[in-house]
């Protein structure tokens, strides 16, 4: 998905990013086992860690943008009844105002 906003682009890279960076972090995990090393596992979790928070990080920043700028995608009746239009806001996610 292209994304006007460059900020959200690099989000959306990074989070891909991170999650195969992960993904291949527990996979030799699970291929090859944990290191008797307790100073590397401890640098693995680390690591881990960090990137979990980025993903959450990446996460908030990709879904506060989708909920500023993306219109319902149901049209039936109930679920358009349950949206509060009077919050929702078709500005761009960069600070800027929307003209009308």
């Amino acid at each position: 998905m292209a994304d006007s906003d460059s900020t959200i682009a690099w989000h959306r890279a990074q989070l891909k990013k991170h999650r195969e960076a992960l993904r291949d972090m527990e996979v030799r995990r699970f291929r090859f086992g944990e290191t008797a090393d307790p100073r590397v596992r401890v640098e693995t979790l680390r690591i881990a860690a960090g990137l979990r928070r980025k993903i959450t990080a990446s996460e908030k920043v990709i879904g506060a943008y989708e909920k500023r700028t993306r219109r319902p995608l149901t049209t039936d009746f109930r679920s358009l009844a349950n949206v509060q239009w009077g919050n929702w806001n078709s500005a761009p996610c960069n600070g800027e105002t929307a003209q009308g």
